[in-house]
């Protein structure tokens, strides 16, 4: 009888039965599965709220997971950080060492063209080639030198670090310098109208 009746008690609700019926006794009707609600093995309940997370934690939620977006071809300047800044910096170096390399080029050319007249006019395809090479080279050489980079990657952090004034600090401020120029100017003329009315009485000039 004992074995009956734990079978009945382990048996889920037929179909058609929308609760516990009185043959079940006290006990059926505090069983989830008596009164309709079957909860799947190890799902958390309701009324527990979630384990806050650690501040180290790199567990995700479901909605953290859906909303995150990955990176998606050639990283944008965001994300290079402060290095965008060391690489506009070598690139306009090189520019400016190419640009002063083909001056200086264009001139050694000049000057020998004075001794030696059959070598003609600067060629501006050689002098360009040249001149780009060199600044390239000189970029990739410091580029290489592991104390320049670091000096430049350090400057870069450093600026950006600095802020710029938002636009109604700027107008304040130039309106500041505009009125007190103006007062400035209007105060030292007329120290220097009544000086003069001083020094004509004491004096006696006309």
């Amino acid at each position: 009888m004992a074995v009956q009746e734990d079978l009945k008690r382990g048996e889920a609700p037929r179909e058609g039965q929308n609760g516990p019926s009185a043959d079940d006794g006290p006990e059926a009707a505090a069983r989830p599965e008596a009164a309709g609600r079957l909860e799947p093995e190890g799902a958390p309940d309701a009324t527990t709220e979630p384990e806050p997370r650690a501040p180290g934690d790199l567990v995700q939620t479901r909605d953290e997971q859906e909303h995150e977006v990955g990176p998606v071809g050639i990283a944008s300047p965001t994300q290079l950080g402060t290095k965008r800044f060391v690489y506009a910096a070598y690139f306009a170096g090189a520019i400016g060492v190419a640009f002063i390399v083909s001056k200086a080029i264009d001139l050694a050319w000049l000057k020998l063209q004075t001794y030696k007249p059959a070598i003609g006019e600067p060629r501006d395809d050689i002098v360009m080639v040249l001149a780009g090479v060199l600044g390239a080279g000189t970029a990739v050489y410091y580029w290489y030198r592991t104390r320049a980079r670091e000096l430049a990657e350090q400057v870069a952090a450093e600026m950006s670090k600095v802020t710029w004034p938002t636009r109604t600090e700027v107008t304040n401020g130039t309106l500041v310098v505009i009125v007190t120029a103006i007062v400035s100017t209007v105060f030292f003329a007329l120290m220097d109208k009544f000086w003069g009315f001083i020094t004509n009485l004491v004096y006696g000039g006309t």
